[in-house]
């Protein structure tokens, strides 16, 4: 089965000081839609995983979080692409919960909820805490970092575009 999870902020959309706080307020990468739509021409299921504290701290309302989800998924949609779900951690640091990343709950209930096996699964992530979250999980972290690779023993990739290229064209080998 071909399976890209895709972290959210940093990697879809322009990472935000705080946090998106409005649909208007979500901006696309360049170039991230386009990606996301010729992953899933090409076959493959994407799965978005994010991590919400402003949910937790009454700053973001579920609700709100929803419609610019929705917004998202629209533009993807226009592209020509989907996505089959979206994994949110809307928890802070004081709940302690085992899905907030560095911790692997949120990729282990996708797993659990999808039925698969992570082993060699990409997860294309921004943070060091989706890192860290992906490969406790067992996945094949990707770093995406403006400015080229770092000393780093993973594959990373200025944007999402630079990543679906790779994989597309068989540049990018996941264990």
């Amino acid at each position: 089965m071909k399976l890209v999870i895709l972290g959210r902020d940093g990697v879809i959309n322009v990472a935000p000081a705080a946090y998106v706080d409005a649909p208007e307020s979500f901006e696309p990468l360049p170039g991230s839609l386009e990606a996301i739509a010729r992953l899933h021409r090409d076959g493959y299921r994407v799965v978005i995983v994010t991590h919400q504290p402003a949910v937790a701290h009454g700053a973001l309302h579920m609700e709100v979080l929803n419609r610019i989800h929705a917004r998202m998924l629209d533009l993807i949609r226009h592209k020509g692409g989907e996505v089959e779900a979206i994994f949110v951690c809307p928890h802070g640091p004081e709940s302690h919960c085992r899905c907030r990343p560095p911790l692997p709950g949120l990729f282990e209930e996708l797993a659990e909820r999808l039925k698969i096996n992570l082993s060699g699964v990409a997860v294309v992530a921004a943070l060091e805490e989706e890192i860290a979250a992906a490969r406790a999980a067992g996945a094949q972290p990707v770093r995406i970092a403006s400015g080229g690779s770092d000393a780093s023993d993973m594959p990373v990739f200025d944007g999402l575009h630079q990543f679906s290229d790779a994989l597309l064209t068989g540049h990018l080998i996941l264990r």
